[in-house]
């Protein structure tokens, strides 16, 4: 007969707990996670202060996040569940040879309220001296037809060559670096932009704690975030990574994929910008349900 140094009926009953108006998904979702947890739990001898110090840092990402700036995500990031949980909802998606664009985790700074611009703009409000500008164009494009989608909506924000994005930087306008632009009859954008350079995670929260504790460096490789939208279509979020950077092999976050990696070319006749970078974007349909 086994002997139990924990309660063997401890977790069952905490699962068992949940009521019948429990959603199936949910039920699923609990169900793994608490057997999963209190497993971690047991194998590791969790005590009571380490359990707590855990519960502090969960608080701190909470009293640090609003809506600029998300760190109870960076936390999930630096851990690699953000990339994770990305890379299993792309490999759910349909796939096929001609794969729809990569997606890519959000990222903690992104912000739901950055204003519309027009095409051909420029989003570099701040320019630094150690800038090169970037004049980056692309089409948008339905993944089955190949037809271009007039009106789709490409969001862009990055960070400076500080490191930092404009919600960090006092010394940065509001919406630097950051635009939304509605394609054209031809399904294109563009607009102007900085060529993305490396930054730190940043260390004032618990993820860069984290980073520090686990004694791995916080630098993400240079990249530029994308979130593009249409209706009828699956969203899409996703980064395009400079195949130039040093971090590609080793970001901090662990988002990067070889679709994503991007090459910044010489641009001539341009007063305004000596790179250019072409980016296509394919949107998969949503998928119809009966009655639709």
């Amino acid at each position: 007969m086994a002997i139990h140094r924990f309660d063997p009926n401890f977790t069952n009953n905490v699962v068992n707990a949940m009521g019948p108006k429990t959603s199936p998904r949910l039920r699923q979702l609990m169900t793994g996670l608490i057997h999963h947890v209190h497993d971690f739990a047991r194998e590791n001898e969790l005590t009571v202060d380490e359990w707590m110090q855990g519960v502090q840092l969960l608080n701190w990402a909470g009293r640090m996040s609003d809506d600029k700036r998300n760190e109870g995500q960076l936390v999930c990031d630096v851990i690699g569940l953000e990339s994770l949980v990305d890379e299993i909802t792309f490999k759910l998606a349909d796939e096929a040879a001609d794969a729809p664009t990569a997606t890519a985790i959000l990222g903690p700074f992104f912000r739901a309220d950055t204003p519309y611009r027009n095409n051909g703009d420029d989003i570099v409000v701040n320019k630094p001296k150690d800038g090169e500008m970037v004049f980056m164009h692309g089409q948008v494009m339905d993944f089955s037809t190949k037809k271009p989608l007039v009106g789709a909506t490409v969001e862009v924000w990055q960070a400076s060559t500080n490191g930092l994005y404009e919600q960090q930087d006092p010394e940065q306008t509001e919406f630097n670096l950051r635009g939304k632009f509605k394609t054209d009859e031809n399904g294109r954008y563009y607009f102007y932009c900085l060529r993305p350079t490396p930054y730190p995670v940043p260390d004032d929260g618990p993820a860069g704690k984290l980073l520090q504790l686990m004694d791995r460096h916080p630098f993400r490789p240079a990249h530029i975030h994308i979130l593009a939208t249409y209706d009828g279509h699956k969203p899409l979020t996703t980064q395009i990574f400079d195949r130039k950077d040093q971090y590609l092999e080793n970001d901090s976050v662990f988002a990067v994929k070889d679709s994503l990696v991007v090459d910044f070319v010489p641009r001539k006749d341009d007063p305004q910008a000596g790179l250019e970078l072409n980016y296509d974007v394919k949107l998969v349909p949503e998928a119809k349900t009966n009655g639709a």
